[in-house]
C-alpha cells in the first residue's frame, strides 16, 4: 500500500489546552525560555547541508544578521543550560553555537542546534519546534512507556527536544545491515518485532525508517542493537491501524524480511508477549502520572471525527470490544488500548495474550 493511501497528506498542529499546560507545569516540562521558534525563522540566508556522500540532507544551514546572531547565540546557550544543566549563565563562556540548521522536509519544520564545548570540542544537538499537542503526548508516552527517558521543554508555542543519538534507520538499512552477521540480524529482527508492537500499543504512527534510529551498544563480546523512535508528530492522529504498525511501510521492507527469515512464529509471539508485558508493567509503575495524562488526552482534540470513527471500527474488528466503536475522542481510543494491554497482563493467561489480535 502506498503512503498516499496509507496516511493523510498533512497533519494539522493542535494547540496545548489548559489541562495539558497544567500537567506540563506540574512535571517540570513547562519552563520559561528566552527564544521562540518564530525568532529562529528570521534568518537572512541559508545554504544546503550535504552528507558525507555529497547528497542533499534536506536540511539547510541558516545564517543571521550580525545583530540577530549575537542575541540568538546567547539565547540558545541559555536554552542548552536549562535543558542540560542548572539554567544559569555560568557555562556560557565555554559554549559555542556551531550551527543552526532548518529542516525543509516533513510536518514539524524543526531547527537543529549544534552546541560545542570549546574546551574539549565535545558537541551535542537539540531541536526547536512548534508546539503541537500530539507531539507532546507522544513525547510523554515515550518517556513513560518505552525503555528510554526523554528530556524536553514546552513554553507557549515553542517545544525544545533533546537529541536522540543513533544511526538513522534508513542509513542503517542501507549501509550497515548488509554487514551484520546472522546473530546480529536475528537480534535486529527481535527488536523490530518489539518496536512494532510498542508503536501499535501506544498509537505512535509513521515510523518509516527515517523516523527511528538504531542504537548499537558494545557489550563485552558482541554488539546489542536497540530501536528508538525519534519523531512523535503522528501520535494518535491517523484513522488506519496500519499507520501505527511500522511493518506496513515500504521503507521498512528489509526489516520485515529479517523477521520473516530469521524468526519462527512462536518466537515472534514470544517477543510480542514480552513487549506487551513490559508496557503493562510501565503503565502500572507510572502511577498517577500516566493516569493524569490519559485523562487529559481523553478530553482533548488531537484528530478529526472521521479518523476517530475509522480507527475505532478497525480496533473493534480485532478485539470485539464495542467500547472502541463508541469513542468520540482519539484519547479515548488510546486509553482503551492501554487499558486492554494492562488488563491482559493482570488477568488473562499467557495463551490468551498470544492469541489476542490487538
Amino acid at each position: 500500500m502506498s503512503e498516499e493511501r496509507l496516511m493523510s497528506k498533512k497533519k494539522p498542529a493542535f494547540s496545548v489546552n489548559e489541562k495539558l499546560d497544567e500537567y506540563l507545569h506540574q512535571y517540570n516540562r513547562k519552563i520559561e525560555i528566552p527564544i521562540f521558534y518564530e525568532d529562529l525563522l528570521r534568518f537572512s540566508g541559508s545554504v544546503v547541508v550535504y552528507d558525507a556522500n555529497e547528497e542533499d540532507t534536506l536540511w539547510v544551514r541558516a545564517y543571521y544578521s550580525e545583530y540577530d546572531r549575537i542575541e540568538i547565540d546567547q539565547s540558545l546557550k541559555k536554552v542548552y543550560s536549562i535543558l542540560h544543566s542548572d539554567g544559569s549563565n555560568s557555562i556560557n563562556p565555554y559554549l559555542n553555537v556551531d550551527a543552526v540548521d532548518y529542516c525543509t522536509f516533513g510536518n514539524s519544520k524543526p531547527f537543529r542546534i549544534k552546541i560545542r564545548n570549546i574546551l574539549n570540542d565535545n558537541f551535542t544537538y537539540f531541536y526547536v519546534k512548534k508546539t503541537d499537542a500530539s507531539r507532546v503526548y507522544g513525547l510523554e508516552l515515550e518517556h513513560m512507556l518505552s525503555p528510554y527517558n526523554l528530556n524536553f521543554l514546552v513554553y507557549k508555542d515553542t517545544l525544545i527536544e533533546e537529541h536522540i543519538a543513533g544511526i538513522p534507520g534508513d542509513v542503517f538499512i542501507r549501509d550497515f545491515l548488509p554487514k551484520c552477521d546472522a546473530s546480529e540480524k536475528a537480534q535486529l529482527a527481535k527488536e523490530f518485532v518489539k518496536f512494532n508492537e510498542r508503536c501499535m500499543i501506544r498509537l505512535l504512527g509513521d515510523m518509516r525508517s527515517y523516523n527511528y534510529v538504531i542504537v548499537p551498544t558494545h557489550d563485552f563480546d558482541h554488539v546489542v542493537y536497540k530501536i528508538r523512535a525519534i519523531d512523535f508528530d503522528q501520535q494518535c492522529y491517523e484513522g488506519k491501524l496500519k499507520v501505527y504498525r511500522p511493518q506496513f511501510f515500504k521503507e521498512n521492507y528489509q526489516m520485515v524480511e529479517l523477521v520473516r527469515n530469521r524468526l519462527q512464529k512462536h518466537s515472534v509471539d514470544q517477543y510480542k508477549v514480552e513487549e506487551r508485558s513490559i508496557v503493562a508493567k510501565r503503565i502500572l509503575s507510572s502511577g498517577n502520572r500516566i493516569k493524569k495524562l490519559r485523562e487529559i488526552c481523553k478530553h482533548d482534540t488531537i484528530s478529526n471525527p472521521e479518523n476517530i470513527a475509522k480507527l475505532g471500527e478497525e480496533i473493534y474488528a480485532l478485539t470485539l470490544d464495542v467500547k472502541f466503536k463508541r469513542c468520540k475522542k482519539m484519547g479515548q481510543i488510546l486509553d482503551l488500548a492501554l487499558d486492554f494491554v494492562k488488563r491482559n497482563y493482570e488477568n488473562v493467561s499467557l495463551k490468551q495474550i498470544i492469541e489476542s489480535k490487538f
